[in-house]
């Protein structure tokens, strides 16, 4: 009986496996009816920027970015709920380096000014929300390294606003827009380029919380580790 079913998953496997590699083939074997980059190039002005990705992104195909900021947050939120630390401020990972502090002041400036940098220079040139959210959070991490409070961190509003900003601002623009009679996530010519801009300022903001959350509430135990390999 053993033997049959594991056949019979495997004709079934099989048969699955054919049908997707079928359909991929067709699928790339079929003509493009159209050039994505010319019709990318030709729609370019009314995009409300300049760099071609940022209007894929956050115009030509937004309702996906959408989702993807959704995902986001949902596994920031996940990351958090299966923290072990109950303040997301962990002592251990903090250090008393006082050349890492010294060279905080330093870098921290210059480093928001190359996150606003890459936000606004993201509508014409290669930039925008995800670089500069990474920036974020890749200075809040050195912060956080060298003991920098962050009290944003614990469980509460400030936290929550920080994780849900950028979907909020990006779903309100959309529902604005479907309510004013225009489709779902379709901009108004005036105004395109200040609402990508909002949205992605938001965007920055919780991609860096996201990150630097995720970040602060998976701390590594070295003496946890040390018993798991010992164990071993």
């Amino acid at each position: 009986m053993g033997r049959l079913t594991l056949v019979t998953a495997g004709m079934v496997f099989s048969g699955v496996f054919a049908g997707l590699a079928w359909a991929v083939w067709t699928i790339a074997e079929a003509p493009v009816p159209v050039s994505l980059p010319t019709l990318v190039s030709e729609n370019l002005q009314a995009a409300g920027v300049e760099h071609p990705v940022t209007a894929v992104l956050l115009n030509f195909r937004s309702y996906d970015t959408l989702l993807e900021i959704a995902v986001l947050v949902i596994a920031g939120i996940a990351g958090i709920s299966m923290s072990r630390t109950r303040s997301l401020e962990d002592p251990g990972l903090r250090t008393s380096d006082s050349l890492l502090y010294a060279l905080e002041r330093w870098f921290f400036p210059v480093m928001m000014l190359f996150a606003g940098y890459l936000l606004w220079a993201g509508s014409d040139r290669p930039g925008g929300a995800f670089q500069a959210g990474s920036v974020l959070a890749a200075t809040a991490v050195l912060m956080r390294l060298g003991g920098v409070p962050m009290d944003f961190l614990r469980p509460g509003v400030m936290l929550r606003l920080g994780l849900t900003v950028g979907f909020s601002v990006f779903l309100v623009v959309a529902l604005a827009s479907a309510l004013d009679g225009d489709v779902f996530l379709q901009y108004p010519e005036v105004i395109t380029k200040p609402l990508i801009v909002l949205i992605e300022t938001g965007l920055t903001l919780s991609i860096a919380m996201v990150l630097l959350a995720l970040f602060v509430a998976a701390p590594i135990d070295p003496a946890e580790e040390q018993e798991e390999g010992g164990a071993e």
